[in-house]
């Protein structure tokens, strides 16, 4: 009897330290309420390559600098050249659709219209994570490409303090310009009575040197859930150890959409072990 005993808390010891290295090796969750932090877990402290969430803060530049003016305009054609990684960006394609869609080609359509030297302040002023927009090495390709696996990085902590000042309206952007990119970052009403506002991105992580190491994605699903008066801001990350045949963004927010009803239910939870 005591042997079996000892078996079975032996076995349960193992599974939870399973979980934990499963968790916590790879991943980072966090959460904040009514800017005030409530739960984390994992290596939040790392930087990795914002890929497609990067869009919130190019959506905030665009509407504060005038180049879009809603959720349906401008609406821009596709054309040859363009980013065609996917085929649904081969059509005509406006803010909501870009998100929906996370249309690289109208980042850069965007991105470009601002030009190098607002481009740069807004990413100084934002204090968007280590501020390098140069591009990919002796490519000068910095103000299409920085944020797609290239030079710059963010850690999950400071995508959420980015996303608590976007929610608390304290970023150095018109108001307009953060209700709008709001609207274009609404997804659902969960079944909790939660609207879901949010935003995945994924790619490539980087080596030491910069490059990609291609079978190694990052994966981010990112945002803030709203109720009544209280805001839960959130990041959820996935860094792979190995190759997957899924994408790590569409990982990540299943991970947050199982992940948050514990968070809302259980409260305060940090651990950074």
């Amino acid at each position: 009897m005591v042997l079996s005993r000892f078996v079975k808390i032996v076995g349960l010891l193992w599974c939870i330290f399973a979980y934990a290295n499963k968790v916590y090796a790879k991943e980072c969750f966090i959460a904040s309420k009514n800017n005030q932090l409530i739960h984390i877990e994992g290596d939040c402290d790392t930087r990795y390559p914002p890929c497609s969430t990067f869009k919130i803060a190019i959506s905030l530049m665009g509407f504060d600098a005038g180049i879009l003016m809603d959720e349906t305009h401008p609406s821009w054609n596709f054309k040859s050249g363009y980013v065609d990684w996917l085929e649904k960006w081969k059509q005509p394609h406006n803010p909501k659709l870009w998100f929906t869609n996370s249309c690289v080609w109208y980042s850069q359509i965007i991105t470009k219209k601002l030009g190098e030297k607002r481009f740069s302040r807004y990413i100084r002023l934002f204090e968007y994570g280590n501020q390098d927009v140069s591009g990919d090495t002796g490519m000068h390709n910095g103000l299409t490409n920085a944020w797609l696996s290239s030079s710059l990085a963010i850690s999950p902590k400071e995508q959420n303090h980015f996303l608590n000042k976007l929610v608390t309206k304290t970023l150095p952007v018109s108001a307009d310009a953060i209700e709008k990119t709001k609207n274009i970052l609404y997804q659902e009403v969960l079944a909790n009575g939660y609207e879901l506002y949010g935003k995945t991105g994924n790619g490539s992580q980087l080596d030491a040197e910069g490059h990609k190491i291609k079978d190694r994605q990052v994966g981010w699903f990112i945002g803030f859930l709203r109720k009544d008066k209280n805001i839960i801001t959130f990041v959820q990350l996935i860094a792979d150890d190995s190759k997957q045949d899924t994408y790590a963004s569409l990982r990540a927010k299943k991970a947050f959409i199982e992940r948050i009803n514990v968070v809302l239910l259980d409260g305060p939870h940090k651990d950074n072990s």
